[in-house]
């Protein structure tokens, strides 16, 4: 009361000054809160420890990703169908474990469950690498290692997804999900340039030797985690398939959740992916070599950093549903112009709106899909998003491929931006529910 009535009496010009003071100081205090509400998420202790690791092990995951598909080509002479068959089991093992691995997500402890999938996944990198080192890899070691990679993925990533759902408060929940996804993104910029790196010198065993030591970086990040800082979830009764059916038949009856499950899904499957695309148009478009290719590849790596870290800027904003089905609208107009563009500065150009336009819709959704379902469920919700990325996406390509082989390169993008265009207009149009969320 004291303080309240001195500031009373202190009026006249000690009271101007400071308002002067204050708006003279604005610009710069609205510059900082701008930048501490970019990365509000990160204010959690949990949350930030989680951020930093997946950060690190992004990057060693990238530089596997990039060394795996060269060394399978060196094994196989040069065989796309090989690189094929590696997406395809990749694929194939998603749709049949992802679902499983969301409904032990909810059912188990999360660091527990990450301890385990992290450890599984460090042994199989420590394994390629002591293999390639010693002259012992092959092809079918490189499918299995994937599958059993692909499979300890389908457990790792829900629950790391339920797990950062438990770390932050609702409200930052759509920040940390973009900061995750600006990280993920960002390393697929700087692991293939430390892959290029790391090959030259250390050829394929250190890159793999790298990786594992990357997982290293979680490991450490889950044993400094504060368990009492985790919000905690009641474990699904009954038996392991039930819950998943459970979850699956909420996320149907919802209002929302479909129809924009439904508009991501069809960008990434009838919409062919950039390391489907970009290769092609870089030989038969451009004429050019791999250095205008990497450019190209860092575009989309740009566009999706950039959006990420705009959509973190956001925090909790409305109207979530127009932004997922406007951006995924956007990303099909600039595939389309993408694909009858012919120089390589407007490509670039327009690969950085696809990069951004396909994460401000896939974030976006993410976001929907763990607020719009009970805390006990997002292991299962997540689960989806695990088969719409890693299932959904290359087995689109398959399809994709055979078009551009009978079409065309131009024509089968533009195609694909056709259809997913005129699903997302159709389902905004039909679904009122959209438009209010």
């Amino acid at each position: 009361m004291r303080r309240m009535h001195a500031s009373r009496r202190s009026g006249g010009s000690g009271g101007s000054e400071k308002t002067t003071e204050g708006s003279a100081s604005s610009p710069l205090a609205e510059s900082q809160h701008r930048q501490i509400s970019t990365f509000r998420a990160l204010q959690h202790r949990n949350f930030r420890l989680i951020w930093t690791g997946f950060a690190v092990s992004s990057a060693g995951t990238w530089m596997q990703i990039v060394a795996q598909s060269l060394l399978v080509l060196d094994l196989t002479h040069g065989s796309a169908v090989a690189l094929g068959t590696l997406s395809l089991v990749q694929a194939l093992t998603f749709l049949l474990l992802a679902p499983i691995g969301g409904s032990s997500a909810d059912r188990f402890d999360k660091r527990r469950l990450l301890r385990t999938t992290q450890s599984v996944m460090m042994t199989l990198a420590a394994l390629l690498a002591l293999l390639s080192a010693t002259g012992l890899i092959r092809f079918w070691v490189i499918l299995l290692a994937a599958c059993v990679n692909s499979a300890t993925l389908s457990f790792d990533q829900p629950a790391r997804n339920a797990l950062i759902a438990a770390s932050v408060p609702k409200e930052h929940l759509m920040n940390a999900v973009s900061l995750q996804s600006a990280v993920f993104n960002g390393a697929s910029i700087i692991g293939p340039a430390l892959a290029g790196l790391t090959l030259s010198k250390a050829g394929y065993s250190g890159n793999f030797l790298l990786n594992a030591l990357s997982y290293s970086a979680m490991l450490v990040a889950l044993s400094l985690i504060d368990p009492s800082k985790i919000r905690s979830t009641p474990a699904p009764g009954g038996k392991l398939l039930d819950s998943v059916r459970e979850g699956l038949q909420y996320i149907r009856r919802d209002a929302v959740l479909p129809s924009v499950l439904t508009a991501y899904g069809a960008l990434l499957f009838f919409g062919p992916s950039s390391t489907l695309v970009l290769p092609l148009f870089v030989k038969q478009i451009l004429h050019r070599g791999s250095a205008e290719l990497g450019l190209l590849f860092s575009a989309v790596g740009g566009g999706t950093v950039v959006s990420a870290l705009a959509l973190a800027s956001l925090g909790d904003f409305r109207h979530k549903g127009k932004l997922v089905f406007g951006s995924i609208l956007i990303w099909a107009v600039a595939l389309a112009v993408f694909g009858w563009s012919a120089t390589l500065a407007f490509s670039t150009a327009v690969l950085v709106v696809l990069g951004a336009a396909q994460t401000a819709a896939g974030a976006t959704s993410v976001t929907l899909l763990q607020t719009r379902v009970p805390p006990e469920m997002r292991g299962r919700a997540m689960s989806l998003n695990t088969l719409l990325i890693m299932c959904v996406r290359p087995l689109g390509d398959f399809p994709a491929g055979a078009l551009i082989e009978w079409l065309g390169l131009r024509v089968a993008v533009l195609l694909g931006a056709a259809v997913v265009g005129t699903i997302v207009l159709t389902l905004f149009a039909i679904r009122p529910a959209v438009r209010t969320i």
